[in-house]
């Protein structure tokens, strides 16, 4: 027995140790998974170790004060501004507002989108109109002589053209509206004679005022400026010259056939000579007495434009002065 048991007290022995350190293994895998199911368990689909990302720090710029506060009063503007920009308000020393504000006054100049979006004219002040005047100077040739007055300018062009620029603040600086072309010359400035006159009048219609003796002819049918000043310069054209045609019949028209009255087309002309040359006796026809030019005058205005004050009272006096008749008109 004393043999046996040398034998196994070896083995006794280790196993009593496996026994402790399976014990110490078991313990601290229970500790570890109690640790865990404690803790918040993230699932990572990809290998990658987690690191904490740092904020990234940012860092203001050293902003200079505006310009406006460095700049001298007798400063050149148009080295500030010298061509079209954007408003930009550290550049501009004026206290320039714009926008609407619920309470308080309208918002400044800094930071401003009203401001920004709008067209300007700070390039095109006085001093530099001037500047730009004096250096186009030298391509300009001299101003024509004869040409001092606005008489003198009526006399050489007679055709006044207007046309209308718009400045909006929208996505296009073009305005359908500035397309339109206005044309307007006086009837007097056009030489004619009877028929022409009165066939060009027929022509144009109501686009002639006769309280201003203007023809005014409006164009807007095509889509740019110039096409319609072209149309416009056409319509005048061929009104102008299509007056002087004569068609053949005419020459075939008949005093009821008139549309308007003429005196000497018409049978009151040998009316009004047979009463001038009462009693007398005429050797030829030159020897006769003739109306006189203010009452024909007179009269085709009576007749044509119909009866009036001052029409009638016109008649009247061309009537008295014709037939030699003494006293007062009243």
């Amino acid at each position: 027995m004393a043999a046996v048991t040398r034998l196994l007290r070896p083995n006794l022995r280790n196993k009593n140790k496996k026994v402790f350190v399976f014990r110490s293994i078991t313990s601290n895998l229970t500790r570890e998974e109690s640790e865990q199911e404690n803790e918040f368990r993230v699932l990572n689909l990809r290998s990658v170790q987690q690191r904490d990302a740092k904020k990234r720090q940012y860092k203001k710029a050293d902003v200079p004060p505006p310009r406006t506060h460095k700049m001298a009063t007798d400063q050149d503007w148009s080295a500030v501004w010298p061509a079209p920009r954007s408003f930009h308000p550290a550049s501009v020393p004026l206290p320039i507002r714009q926008g609407y504000a619920e309470k308080g006054s309208a918002p400044s100049k800094f930071a401003n989108a009203e401001l920004m979006k709008i067209p300007n004219f700070l390039h095109l002040t006085p001093p530099t109109v001037k500047q730009h005047c004096e250096a186009l100077k030298k391509f300009c040739n001299p101003w024509p002589k004869g040409l001092e007055t606005a008489e003198k300018w009526k006399n050489h062009f007679p055709i006044d053209i207007v046309t209308t620029d718009y400045c909006q603040a929208s996505p296009t600086i073009r305005n359908p509206e500035a397309r339109r072309v206005k044309l307007s010359i006086k009837l007097s400035d056009l030489k004619f004679d009877a028929h022409a006159k009165d066939k060009f009048l027929r022509l144009v219609g109501e686009h002639y005022n006769r309280d201003t003796d203007l023809v005014t002819i409006v164009t807007d049918r095509c889509p740019l400026r110039k096409q319609n000043y072209d149309y416009a310069m056409y319509l005048l054209t061929a009104c102008y010259h299509e007056s002087f045609t004569t068609e053949s019949w005419e020459a075939t028209k008949s005093e009821a056939d008139m549309e308007y009255y003429h005196y000497d087309r018409n049978k009151s002309k040998e009316s009004v000579e047979a009463i001038i040359n009462w009693g007398r006796t005429p050797a030829t026809a030159n020897d006769k007495l003739k109306a006189t030019n203010g009452f024909i005058s007179s009269l085709e205005q009576l007749i044509n434009e119909g009866e009036n004050e001052y029409n009638l009272n016109k008649y009247k006096e061309e009537v008295i002065k014709m037939l030699n008749i003494g006293g007062k008109v009243k």
